[in-house]
């Protein structure tokens, strides 16, 4: 079964500064229907004006993902980092018993665009952590696991997640193991999933599916979670 969220039907906030469109119910905007997927708790699609950002704020008992679409992100937390983000960069942070970060953007002109993912932990009160790696080229490409492989950053769940960067006409497969469940995120372009139309900004969930079929109509950039 796949059940479509249609970009137009998330929540929104505008700021000035921020513009951010919720996938899953975040902050005030509270929708019972959609707190979430299995483990995967927010996808927040902002997008942040030159020169401003989010101030030193806390977190806990959450795995964080964040994913550039454009511009750079600049990172600063308790645990001592300091560091800038692109795109084709993850960044992971497993907030644990508890950490204090910022995140602004470092350009005088040029706009941010970022995906910021929430995914709950396997259990509370774990050891804070961070960790950022590129990802360089195209095709289907595992981003973050539990088990590390094939040289993705850790995650604390049972979750892998996946960046589909496809040209036109590109197509992706994943296969999902019998009781596995599947988000799909449209972060650029616009795909068929399993015969699906999904538009930038479109998400969907996959229960009872064999795989995760991608084809690019123009060129596409796609987040793929393959949740327990």
């Amino acid at each position: 079964m796949i059940t479509i969220r249609r970009s137009g039907d998330r929540g929104a906030a505008d700021h000035g500064w921020l513009d951010s469109r919720f996938t899953f119910s975040f902050a005030e905007y509270e929708d019972p229907a959609h707190m979430g997927f299995r483990t995967l708790r927010v996808i927040n699609e902002d997008r942040v004006a030159p020169g401003t950002g989010f101030d030193t704020h806390p977190h806990r008992d959450m795995e964080i993902l964040t994913w550039v679409l454009e511009g750079a992100i600049e990172h600063r937390d308790s645990m001592g980092h300091a560091q800038v983000l692109r795109p084709g960069e993850i960044q992971h942070m497993t907030a644990g018993t508890g950490i204090r970060h910022s995140e602004h953007n470092p350009s005088p002109d040029e706009p941010l665009h970022l995906l910021q993912i929430w995914i709950l932990p396997e259990r509370r009160g774990l050891t804070p952590s961070y960790e950022q790696k590129a990802f360089p080229g195209t095709g289907l490409t595992l981003l973050a696991s539990r088990d590390e492989r094939s040289g993705s950053v850790p995650i604390r769940q049972d979750a892998d997640v996946w960046v589909a960067r496809l040209p036109a006409g590109g197509t992706a497969d994943l296969p999902l193991r019998p009781g596995r469940h599947a988000w799909v995120q449209v972060a650029r372009g616009s795909v068929a999933l399993n015969g699906e139309a999904l538009s930038q900004g479109d998400g969907a969930s996959l229960s009872g599916e064999k795989a995760v079929s991608l084809r690019a109509k123009g060129d596409a950039e796609v987040l793929v979670f393959d949740l327990a």
